[in-house]
């Protein structure tokens, strides 16, 4: 079905990574969501009002939240569709995320409604009649929102959507959510305390758990997180096939949203080499990456000693005092300056990024500590670098 819909809507659906095509697959999903959920919530408030269901009444309401989560889904993509212009040159790609905190306050606003009810009716319950032509409607409005989990998921993956993503985990919670309003009301003429309000009760802290994921991951991505270790890997792997590389470093990786990825790397290069001939391989190797990955990717040269064995045998002294501080740092851009009485190891030191500010000015106090006792003349410039 999904296909057959995606064929009929998205033209050119295999290019992917074009913004007009991602633009027409969110515009899908979102309008899908839209009628889906519309038709539920005409549904289930008729049978929660008959039945005076608190539950199903609640369920009812959150399928009008999702369908508000629906049109901020279509209103995202189109905006997050748009070329860049002059206040935004990195596009408007990050609209999908904020589209996706959007949803996930809704999210969490309902589910607050429901907690309120839902305890109200545990206070002062009321009877819940139900008949099995109900019951058989409410597992109907379940097969829907399994349809709507796998085609938001499949959507999700295809164009790497968040608020595809967002939403298909949306519809898998009302999936719960249904079923537990399904079981509660069969059991409860059998059971002597208000399993109606205890249900609804249960499906407002489902969906507030749900929607404080979805905030949580997306606020992660807007402050921005570390580079994925997949694509730093194939980053950093092609950069090293480039002629004359030697090594690579201080890679960082910015998300402007999906498909617009920006970054950059130092790449450690003999300082002896022809600087017009390594400018030739790095403008390939930019252009290469970003055929290859669609990262818009700025390569700079780090120029270092290979073919002197005095520097080459310093450093490793250097690295192996850092390791003994602890195996999780490691040092790039060793140079020196040689003096008579004095002789500067100057390096870059790379630390986690949450290590503190104590610890850092330890770790430096301790690697020129243990550099000091190797020759009094060595006097280690150290710069301290983030991991990122």
């Amino acid at each position: 079905m999904i296909d057959f819909l995606i064929r009929k809507f998205v033209p050119n659906a295999h290019q992917t990574g074009e913004e007009a095509v991602r633009e027409r697959y969110g515009v899908l999903a979102g309008t899908l969501g839209v009628i889906c959920n519309l038709l539920l919530f005409a549904v289930k408030l008729p049978i929660g009002m008959i039945t005076g269901s608190m539950a199903i009444t609640s369920d009812a309401f959150n399928n009008i939240s999702d369908m508000g989560s629906s049109l901020v889904a279509v209103i995202g993509a189109r905006l997050s569709g748009r070329r860049p212009d002059r206040e935004h040159p990195f596009g408007h790609g990050r609209i999908e995320y904020i589209s996706s905190l959007i949803i996930s306050f809704i999210i969490m606003m309902v589910g607050l409604e429901l907690f309120q009810g839902s305890v109200e009716k545990i206070i002062n319950p009321e009877e819940v009649s139900m008949n099995p032509v109900l019951i058989g409607i409410l597992i109907l409005s379940m097969l829907v929102k399994v349809w709507m989990f796998s085609y938001n998921r499949y959507i999700g993956k295809k164009i790497s959507s968040s608020v595809m993503r967002a939403t298909a985990q949306d519809s898998l919670n009302d999936v719960a959510a249904t079923g537990a309003v399904v079981i509660s009301s069969i059991v409860s003429p059998y059971l002597p305390f208000p399993v109606d309000g205890v249900v609804g009760l249960m499906m407002s802290l489902l969906i507030l758990y749900s929607g404080f994921g979805i905030a949580r991951d997306t606020i992660n991505v807007l402050l921005g997180t570390k580079a994925d270790p997949e694509l730093a890997r194939k980053i950093a792997d092609m950069v090293m096939q480039g002629q004359g590389i030697v090594g690579v470093h201080d890679l960082i990786v910015h998300d402007y949203g999906p498909g617009r990825t920006m970054a950059s790397v130092h790449a450690e290069v003999p300082d002896d080499i022809n600087i017009v001939k390594i400018h030739e391989v790095i403008d390939a190797m930019e252009h290469r990456i970003y055929q290859a990955l669609g990262v818009e990717i700025v390569i700079h040269c780090d120029p270092i000693s290979v073919n002197n064995e005095r520097t080459a045998q310093l450093m490793e002294q250097v690295k192996q005092a850092v390791k003994q501080v602890n195996p999780a740092f490691h040092i790039h851009d060793f140079r020196l300056t040689d003096g008579e009485n004095r002789i500067n190891l100057i390096f870059d030191m790379v630390v986690p990024c949450e290590l503190s500010s104590e610890d850092r000015v330890s770790a430096v106090e301790q690697v020129s500590r243990a550099m000091s006792q190797l020759d009094a003349r060595y006097r280690c410039v150290i710069q301290v670098d983030n991991e990122y």
